[in-house]
C-alpha cells in the first residue's frame, strides 16, 4: 500500500481561509438572502488595467497566427518580460538587480513554499507571529517541524511576537536562525518597514550567513517616500536575500496569475561538508525540472504594466484600495475602535471589541452585520484578540460594510 507524507497530519485543522470560506457558506445556506460582503481574503474586485487588457487581447490574436504563435517559452519568463522588471522596478530605484537574477512565475505565494526546495531540512527558520500562514505551513509540510503545541505554534520554529509595543515589526533575534520570512508592507498588519529596521536584519543575516525572504508583493502601496519598495535598496542584501513580487494586488491579477522572484547571483549557501553553492543555479534547476512557466498572453499583460498608460492606470488603482483602507480606518477609528495600518498597506488590523477573541469576533460580525474578514488568531497566537479586515472590494461594498459594523460595534 501507498504511504503517505506524514509532515501533512501535523497541519492544524484547515487552512485559514478554507475554513473562513467553510463557515461563511455554512451560514449562506442557512440565510441565503443574507446580503454578504466579504473583506476577508485579499482578493481585488476592480477590472483589470486596460493596457493590460489590450496587450492580452493583442497576445490572443498572436496565438491564432501560424507566423506568430507561441509554445512553451523560457521557464524563467520571456526576456522582454524580465528586461523591464528589472530596469522599472529595481534598477530606477539604485538596485543592482539583473534581468537574469529575475525568474517569472505565477504566484508570489507559490514561489514562497517552493522555494524551500532548494534548501535542506536542518536549518533554524525564524516567522514572525502573527504572520501569513503558507510560510509556516509549506515548512510544516516540508518537513522542517515537529509538532504544534496547543497554541498552534510548531516546533523547530523561531517565533518573533509583533505587537503595537514594537510597531508590528519583529525584533532582531537573540539566538542565531539561517532562514527568516519577512513580509513588508506587512500581511495581515499593514505594519512597515524603514530603511534602518531592513539594514538591521541585512546586517544580522550577513553576521550570521542567513537569508532573508523578503515578500514584497505589497510594495506598490508604499506612498511614503522614504520607504523602501525593495531590500535591494539596502546594501548587502544582494547577499542575504531572495525577494517575491507580484502583480496580483497592484495590476489586479489574482484570477490571472503573474508574479516573479528575485534570486542575486552573489547568494550562496553550503552543503553539510561546508562546500559553497550558487542559489540563484538552484533555483533556476527547480524551476526548469518543475516548472513550465507563465503563458505568453499573460506576460505580455504583465508587460503592459511598465508602458506608460499602464504606470498611470496601476496608480489609480492601488489609489482606489488605499482610499478604500483610510475609508475603513477613519469609520472605525470613529466608531472608537483601534486600528492599525491601513496606510502604505491594503490591509486594516483592528482590535477585536469588548473582549472578543478573533473568532467570536468573525462570528458574532458575521451573523449580525452580514461582514467577512480574517480573525487575527488563523495568522498566531499574537494575532489573537485582533481582525484583519481588507480594503480589496468595491467602493459601494467598503462604505456599506463600515455602515453596519460601526452601527454594531461601537465603543
Amino acid at each position: 500500500m501507498a504511504t503517505i507524507n506524514e509532515n501533512y497530519l501535523k497541519l492544524k485543522a484547515g487552512y485559514l481561509f478554507p475554513e473562513i470560506a467553510r463557515r461563511v457558506a455554512a451560514f449562506t445556506e442557512a440565510n441565503p438572502d443574507a446580503p454578504i460582503i466579504k473583506l476577508g481574503i485579499g482578493d481585488v474586485t476592480e477590472p483589470l488595467p486596460q493596457a493590460c487588457l489590450e496587450a492580452m487581447s493583442k497576445a490572443v490574436a498572436e496565438m491564432g497566427d501560424r507566423a506568430t504563435f507561441k509554445g512553451y517559452g523560457p521557464e524563467q519568463g520571456y526576456g522582454w518580460l524580465r528586461e523591464k522588471i528589472a530596469a522599472q522596478d529595481f534598477q530606477s530605484r539604485n538596485c543592482d538587480i539583473d534581468a537574469s537574477e529575475i525568474f517569472v512565475s505565477d504566484g508570489a505565494k507559490c514561489d514562497t513554499g517552493n522555494i524551500l526546495d532548494i534548501f535542506g531540512k536542518d536549518n533554524r527558520i525564524a516567522v514572525t507571529d502573527p504572520v501569513y500562514p503558507v510560510y509556516v505551513d509549506t515548512n510544516v509540510m516540508a518537513g522542517h517541524t515537529g509538532p504544534a503545541n496547543e497554541d498552534g505554534k510548531y516546533e523547530g520554529l523561531v517565533y518573533m511576537p509583533v505587537s503595537a509595543d514594537n510597531n508590528f515589526t519583529a525584533e532582531i533575534p537573540s539566538e542565531k536562525v539561517d532562514l527568516v520570512y519577512l513580509c513588508f508592507p506587512n500581511n495581515p498588519t499593514g505594519a512597515t518597514a524603514t530603511k534602518e529596521h531592513l539594514k538591521a536584519w541585512v546586517d544580522y543575516a550577513r553576521e550570521h550567513q542567513a537569508i532573508i525572504l523578503f515578500d514584497a508583493a505589497y510594495e506598490a502601496f508604499i506612498t511614503d517616500p522614504s520607504l523602501p519598495h525593495s531590500i535591494y535598496e539596502i546594501e548587502g542584501a544582494k547577499d542575504c536575500a531572495i525577494e517575491f513580487r507580484s502583480f496580483s494586488k497592484n495590476a489586479g491579477f489574482t484570477g490571472t496569475r503573474c508574479a516573479y522572484t528575485v534570486v542575486p547571483k552573489t547568494l550562496t549557501a553550503t552543503t553539510s561538508s561546508g562546500e559553497t553553492v550558487q542559489l540563484h543555479q538552484l533555483w533556476n534547476r527547480r524551476q526548469s525540472t518543475k516548472f513550465n512557466g507563465v503563458s505568453y498572453i499573460v506576460q505580455r499583460g504583465a508587460e503592459a504594466v511598465y508602458s506608460e498608460a499602464g504606470q498611470a492606470q496601476i496608480k489609480a488603482l492601488v489609489g482606489f484600495y488605499l482610499e478604500n483602507a483610510k475609508i475603513i480606518c477613519d469609520r472605525l477609528s470613529n466608531a472608537g475602535l483601534t486600528v492599525y495600518g491601513g496606510v502604505n498597506a491594503p490591509y486594516v488590523w483592528v482590535k477585536t471589541p469588548n473582549g472578543l477573541s478573533s473568532w467570536e469576533f468573525f462570528d458574532k460580525l458575521l451573523q449580525t452585520t452580514n461582514v467577512v474578514g480574517t480573525p487575527g488568531s488563523g495568522f498566531g497566537a499574537a494575532g489573537e484578540g485582533y481582525f484583519r479586515i481588507s480594503a480589496f472590494n468595491s467602493r459601494a461594498n467598503v462604505e456599506e460594510a463600515m455602515t453596519r459594523v460601526t452601527e454594531n460595534f461601537k465603543v
